[in-house]
């Protein structure tokens, strides 16, 4: 009977055993799962040897019409092997599905990582992230820390849903600040499309006044098929590095376009400083250029590595030529809504 006893208990023991063992190796399963498909949702190239080792830059990609899922990769590819900046790719991720989808409005996953960022690149377009996502964008704003901002940034954030939200205030057509984000911190909001969209090109044109900033080194040559932007709210203190010239169609020899049309001609380019909530300043660079399409343009590829270098504190890195030579294939979609590429995940972009 004893023996018996024994045996049962044993049995018993050995199975509570195996069924912690199970529950913990299930557990362990569970959280490395999680973390697979947390770091499934962004891009990550973790940087190296270079001026920029140490450095973090993230990248917000979430527009739906300029192809910003693709421009971003391929800046941070650069950025990352040739500077050695750690550099983080964030997408518009449709939640159901886990795939990038520019035109879902409402989530970009994984802003917190700019806590611990040096610097934000952003390009999205009338985005209404949620409160969480969205508190992150705010906070660096405040941090005293640079930011780019790329074309459609100027008008990043729409509230049409969540009116009560405290970061509604952001919003393009707000009155407190005037212009939401993209005035208050970049210059300028939404105001027009000043040349032609689709049909009339943009020639960059270097400023005088500013031509031997360490931006400007060494891009001479800056061209893209989108058209110049109206930007009318920018204030003296504002240094315009570059200006915009209309031409008459869709390539780089194309004439300008005569008449009021380039006189005076819009910029393209401008730096100024931002004072945040918390009385810090920062560094903002802003173009109004930024399509996918537009950085087959080596001079924009190249102002745009060179603003990174001169924000994060490695002008000395600029070179007469800074090299932005593409890594991997850059095939960019042109631009215009609904054509993004379907069933792609942000690993695709590596």
């Amino acid at each position: 009977m004893r023996d018996g006893l024994c045996t049962t208990l044993a049995c018993s023991s050995k199975i509570a055993g195996m069924q912690a063992r199970i529950l913990t190796a299930s557990l362990l399963l569970a959280l490395v799962s999680a973390t697979t498909q947390a770091e499934d949702l962004t891009l990550t190239y973790e940087g190296g040897e270079g001026p920029g080792r140490g450095k973090h830059v993230v990248f917000i990609a979430g527009d739906d019409e300029y192809r910003s899922e693709e421009a971003m990769p391929m800046l941070a590819r650069i950025l990352s092997k040739r500077f050695g900046y750690k550099c983080t790719v964030l997408f518009p991720i449709d939640p159901e599905t886990g795939l990038i989808k520019p035109d879902h409005q409402s989530n970009i996953p994984g802003t917190q990582l700019l806590a611990g960022a040096d610097m934000m690149v952003i390009h999205v377009r009338f985005r209404e992230l949620p409160d969480e996502q969205m508190a992150p964008i705010i906070d660096f704003t405040n941090s005293g820390k640079p930011i780019l901002g790329l074309r459609t940034s100027t008008h990043a954030f729409h509230y049409a849903s969540n009116k009560s939200s405290p970061y509604a205030r952001w919003c393009w057509t707000s009155t407190n600040p005037v212009g939401g984000w993209g005035r208050a911190v970049l210059g300028e909001t939404w105001i027009s499309h000043h040349g032609e969209h689709g049909t009339q090109s943009t020639r960059g044109v270097i400023n005088p006044k500013f031509a031997t900033h360490p931006i400007l080194k060494g891009c001479e040559d800056i061209w893209g098929p989108t058209d110049v932007y109206g930007v009318v709210h920018l204030t003296e203190a504002d240094q315009v590095l570059v200006h915009g010239q209309v031409l008459e169609g869709m390539q780089p020899a194309d004439k300008p376009v005569a008449g009021a049309k380039n006189n005076p001609m819009q910029p393209l380019v401008w730096t100024r400083e931002f004072k945040g909530e918390t009385g810090k300043t920062s560094r903002i660079i802003c173009t109004t250029m930024g399509a996918a399409v537009d950085f087959e343009s080596e001079g924009l590829r190249r102002l745009c590595i060179n603003s990174i270098l001169w924000a994060t504190g490695k002008e000395a890195a600029i070179a007469d030529k800074t090299n932005v030579d593409l890594i991997g294939e850059f095939k960019p979609t042109h631009f215009g809504f609904g054509k993004y590429r379907t069933g792609k995940r942000p690993g695709d972009y590596r």
